[in-house]
């Protein structure tokens, strides 16, 4: 699913960037968007294990899940669009 192939994308960004990363603070919100992003193919949502964490790291999480939502439901409708053309 083309879905997939874009959430894995983000992920493998996600990563090569924590790798780039200057400060932990930095690290640690790639690392909170790729485990929202894995998250949303998962079907889970730990928002609730970030609300100790810095808000800015919180975001990153909920960022990365909402996105992965997102392209999900996106690849549902182009499905759906798909299969009422034919």
């Amino acid at each position: 699913m083309a879905y997939t192939e874009s959430i894995a994308s983000r992920i493998v960004w996600c990563q090569q960037q924590k790798t780039r990363a200057r400060a932990e603070f930095e690290f640690e919100g790639w690392n909170a968007e790729e485990a929202g992003l894995r998250d949303a193919l998962l079907n889970r949502d730990h928002t609730n294990q970030y609300r100790y964490c810095p808000s800015g790291v919180r975001e990153r999480y909920v960022m990365g899940l909402q996105d992965g939502l997102a392209l999900i439901r996106a690849a549902a409708v182009e499905q759906y669009c798909s299969a009422s053309r034919d």
